[in-house]
Parts: C-alpha cells; sequence; structure tokens
C-alpha cells in the first residue's frame, strides 16, 4: 500500500484555510477524520485530499454547523475520507459488542467471537475497535481472573484469540519511512503483553515502523536491541505490580544511558503509582486513553 504525498506543512495548511494549527490538531486527534503523514523530522504533512476535507469542513463551520456536526455530514455523504473507517453506529454498540465478545470468549466459542469481532470492524476505525473494544474485553477478563471467577483456561484462550487478530492486523498497517523507530517490550519478568499489543497497534496505525519484542527480555539484551535497531521511542509495559519497581530501575538506567531516546510507561500496574513516584515519572507516562497517548506523542513530535 503506498502512502498519498504530503505536500503542506501544518503552518501552510493553517494559513491556506485560516484556522490555527493547534485548532487544525485539536481535530485530528479527537475526531480522527485525516491521518496527516509525518516527514523525517516527525512533523506532520498535509495531502490534497486532506485540504480538500478540511476545506470541506471549515464552509460547513462557518454556515453554522458544529465540528461534530460538519464530520457527521462528511462521514456520511459523498466525500470520502482517507481514514477507511465506516460512520460510527450511535446507541452505546460498542459497548454491547465488547460484552458479547467477552461472553463468547469465556465460552471458548471462537467462531462467535470472530463474528463479532468483524462485525466491530465493519462499523468502526481500527483505533476504536483496538482501544475502546478490545480494551475493555482486555479489562474485564483480567479483572475476572485476578477475582479467581474464571480459570487460567479461559484467560489463556482469551489471550490467544487477542494476539493473534491483533497481530494480524497490526502487520498489514502501512509505515512510513519517514517517521522514528520504535520499540515495545514488556518491562522485566512481564509475559502479560496484550496491553502492550493494543498500544502498538495504535503507534502502527500512526504510521511508524514498530519494532514489538512482547514479553519482557534479559536487562542486557536490551542494549543489544537498542545499539542495532536505534530507536526514537523506546515503550515499556507493567502489569503486575510486583514487577513495578524492577521496571522503573530499568527505566532510570535506560534513561541515563540512552539520553536521545525517548521511553513511555505504560500498563495496568502504572496506575498503582504512588503521587511522589508519579510525579517523578510524569515525561514517561502515557496514559490509558487514546487523547493522552496523542497529547505525549505530539508533545516530542513537534
Amino acid at each position: 500500500m503506498v502512502l498519498p504525498e504530503g505536500k503542506y506543512n501544518i503552518k501552510a495548511v493553517s494559513q491556506m484555510l485560516g484556522v490555527q494549527a493547534g485548532t487544525l490538531r485539536a481535530w485530528e486527534r479527537r475526531y480522527r477524520i485525516i491521518a496527516p503523514v509525518r516527514n523525517e523530522a516527525g512533523h506532520r504533512l498535509y495531502t490534497e485530499e486532506h485540504v480538500k476535507i478540511l476545506k470541506w469542513l471549515i464552509q460547513k463551520v462557518n454556515k453554522g454547523f458544529t465540528i461534530s456536526q460538519a464530520i457527521n455530514l462528511l462521514e456520511n455523504s459523498g466525500l470520502v475520507n482517507d481514514t477507511g473507517s465506516q460512520p460510527l453506529a450511535e446507541g452505546g454498540q460498542d459497548r454491547e459488542l465488547a460484552e458479547k465478545l467477552v461472553n463468547s470468549l469465556l465460552q471458548f466459542n471462537e467462531n462467535q467471537a470472530h463474528e463479532y469481532l468483524n462485525h466491530a470492524f465493519s462499523l468502526y476505525s481500527i483505533d476504536k475497535v483496538a482501544i475502546d473494544i478490545l480494551g475493555t474485553v482486555l479489562v474485564q477478563v483480567g479483572e475476572l481472573w485476578e477475582k479467581g471467577k474464571i480459570t487460567s483456561a479461559h484467560e489463556h484462550f482469551t489471550s490467544s484469540f487477542l494476539r493473534s487478530r491483533i497481530g494480524h492486523i497490526m502487520y498489514t498497517l502501512p509505515t512510513n519511512s519517514y517517521l522514528p523507530k520504535v520499540l515495545a517490550v514488556c518491562g522485566p519478568n512481564e509475559s502479560h503483553e496484550l496491553g502492550l499489543l493494543i498500544f502498538t497497534l495504535y503507534i502502527r496505525k500512526q504510521g511508524f515502523e514498530v519494532i514489538y519484542l512482547g514479553s519482557s527480555i534479559e536487562n542486557d539484551d536490551f542494549d543489544v536491541v537498542i545499539e542495532q535497531i536505534k530507536p526514537k521511542f523506546l515503550f515499556l509495559s507493567c502489569t503486575m505490580i510486583y514487577n513495578l519497581v524492577e521496571t522503573l530501575s530499568l527505566v532510570d538506567r535506560l534513561k541515563a544511558d540512552y539520553k536521545d531516546i525517548e521511553i513511555g510507561l505504560g500498563g495496568h500496574a502504572v496506575s498503582f503509582l504512588e503521587s511522589e513516584k508519579r510525579e517523578q515519572y510524569a515525561a514517561h507516562l502515557l496514559g490509558s486513553t487514546r487523547e493522552e497517548w496523542d497529547s505525549w506523542l505530539d508533545a516530542r513530535l513537534k
């Protein structure tokens, strides 16, 4: 799949359309209506099609529509956007699909689970399915397992199903050679990789080339991999609270040894950081929502 050629930077588009650059970035983050490519410095480059879409939206806003109303019109009009997503369904259907997917997986009904997931992809963008639906499934099944309400067999089956589907989608997405490389791996002693896999899918959707290692590797091996890959971003995931201290120690070491690498930290265990530690590692905390991920990346790509 060939990526469209970006021609205009955000300053040029802002001047061309009479819209503040911050507004353009906010529309992109919140509504996902366009996805500018990035150059080798990480700056947005807009295509002719992007400008056409933005101009159409601005015309509607100038006629009295809100931006959300204009985007709803766009998704249902003959003007095709470049995200490839279908108009979003209303009425909480995403939550209903997540519940049905959980139930089918806990009944070991793989065929039905595939049907529900295929239906979700027919309604929503890849980002929404991965983060809002599969993320919900992951949290629900994890909580049920921790509380002893399901067996390890249920948890393993669900993990295997999600890992297979997410992995297949991830490696079909195009990458932008101008964007820096990314390394994604679980923290020390971590084997729970699905949260990291969902985040990696989000990153791949932005066009980044991601070297995904999954479960934790030996600490000394980090240096070998980093020297060979030379990533700009390193994302670590920590799910189990008892692995958090060692994961933070790894962040400290890597930050000291590789000052040019941006290190992001996420995962269930991170939410249990005490306020002092949260402040200490604030620059590395990715958050748990798409908006927080967008903000973290944008602050380092401007």
